[in-house]
């Protein structure tokens, strides 16, 4: 009976620390780096034009709604998909809870559908 527990601490830490290895959108350097974030969504325009009559394309997050869903389909309970949309808190109470035992998984994965849940940093780059 030990040996189980102890086996199912071990394995769930090991997904802890792989969640973060894999969707941790922070880098890190060995010297002194100025990190800044930018909320806004970018918008691109041709120089050879005017502004009246420019093709205006906003650039996306560069997440795939298709993507996410299938991450909140498998793996719901552990919250990945929440890694992978940037949202690296309730990724971690949704692996803690299993997916809030399974009603938050639920929830998320009906927002991802209509797409009502976004990416953090912008909205998708390719939907479904």
């Amino acid at each position: 009976m030990k040996n189980l527990l102890v086996m199912r601490k071990s394995f769930i830490f090991s997904m802890v620390a792989l969640s973060f290895l894999l969707f941790s959108t922070n880098a890190f350097a060995s010297f002194p780096v100025k990190k800044s974030t930018n909320t806004e969504t970018s918008v691109v325009m041709d120089a050879d034009t005017n502004a009246d009559s420019a093709d205006i394309a906003v650039v996306g997050s560069g997440k795939s709604q298709l993507t996410a869903l299938l991450l909140v389909i498998f793996l719901g309970w552990l919250g990945v998909h929440r890694f992978y949309l940037g949202y690296i808190w309730q990724g971690v109470v949704q692996l803690l809870t299993l997916g809030g035992f399974g009603i938050w998984a639920l929830i998320d994965l009906i927002r991802i559908i209509t797409g009502d849940l976004q990416p953090k940093n912008g909205p998708y780059s390719k939907t479904l």
